[in-house]
């Protein structure tokens, strides 16, 4: 093992670009695991994130050994494993996307992950938050602006992800029509959602006073606005609305799949409306939502002759 200090430096560059740069420089066959990565990832639709996670965390455990990662023994992998979870400045995703990454390079190369006795990845069930109606509308009346107002109701209205906000442009919406048309969504998919009746006055509205660059929602550079930018507007409107939940922009996703299931749409067709890949992501919400016949039995209201 190396010394306690340079150890600590690798867990605590959290910088992508150099250390994935200083693997392909110091560590012999690094660069050529980091072209089949990038291939791999993306002729299997999977998001750029997965490539940055995977080859940042592969880096750290090549340039702690010199060596390529695949090239280790069980023991060295779970001695550096030992390491990161010691390590109380190494959060758990950086745990988390070391397994994974070893798990996905030795798949792309036809090896059995098995030999390195990584561990199972087991982590909390947690149902998701949701907004009921008077929240969601407490959440829109605060926002001063129309273009924050927006950002929230295609969050909610049409369950987009943030990212999928982020890079809407005007010729995405048919207005006359009232669909959106998402561009190469979560697994480079694309699905059309309804606008409905509300969100085509907003959008109308906007444009006769923005004329975007390229983005719905953009800086003043023609960028498209960034992440922790529609978080602060979902985050800022629930703040000045009183709400105590703690919500993200995905929050109001969660509640547009959960507000049309108990209003009697097929979980088949909201799986499609979220761009869902598998209908088990999609029964989640069967957990959260009310019964479909809006009465929630409470054993204690039948003891007292409530019900």
């Amino acid at each position: 093992m190396q010394n306690q200090q340079k150890k600590c430096s690798v867990f605590r560059d959290e910088n992508y670009v150099p250390i994935v740069e200083q693997a392909c420089n110091k560590v012999t066959g690094f660069r050529e695991l980091y072209k089949e990565l990038e291939r791999s990832i993306t002729i299997n639709g999977k998001s750029k994130s997965a490539l940055e996670n995977y080859s940042r965390q592969l880096a750290h455990l090549a340039l702690h050994y010199n060596r390529m990662p695949l090239e280790l023994d069980a023991e060295e992998v779970m001695d550096y494993l030992y390491q990161v979870k010691r390590n109380g400045e190494a959060s758990d995703s950086f745990f988390k996307f070391t397994v994974h990454g070893m798990r996905y390079a030795c798949k792309m190369r036809g090896l059995d992950y098995a030999q390195f006795e990584l561990p199972s990845l087991k982590g909390p069930k947690k149902l998701p938050v949701v907004l009921n109606g008077s929240e969601i509308k407490a959440l829109i009346s605060s926002c001063k602006l129309l273009r924050h107002r927006l950002i929230i109701g295609l969050c909610y209205g049409c369950g987009l992800r943030s990212s999928e906000v982020q890079h809407l442009e005007p010729s995405h919406i048919d207005l006359e029509r009232k669909m959106l048309h998402v561009h190469q969504g979560k697994g480079l998919k694309d699905r059309c959602v309804p606008l409905g009746e509300l969100l085509p006055r907003g959008i109308t509205s906007y444009l006769d006073n923005h004329v975007p660059v390229k983005y719905m929602f953009e800086s003043k550079t023609g960028e498209p606005m960034t992440g922790n930018g529609i978080r602060w507007v979902v985050k800022n409107a629930a703040r000045q609305a009183g709400i105590i939940k703690d919500i993200y922009p995905h929050t109001l996703r969660h509640s547009f799949a959960t507000h049309l299931l108990e209003n009697d749409v097929n979980i088949v067709h909201i799986k499609d409306l979220l761009g869902h890949k598998r209908i088990e992501t999609t029964l989640i919400y069967l957990q959260v939502a009310r019964p479909q016949s809006g009465k929630i039995l409470n054993p204690l209201d039948i003891l007292y002759g409530l019900e």
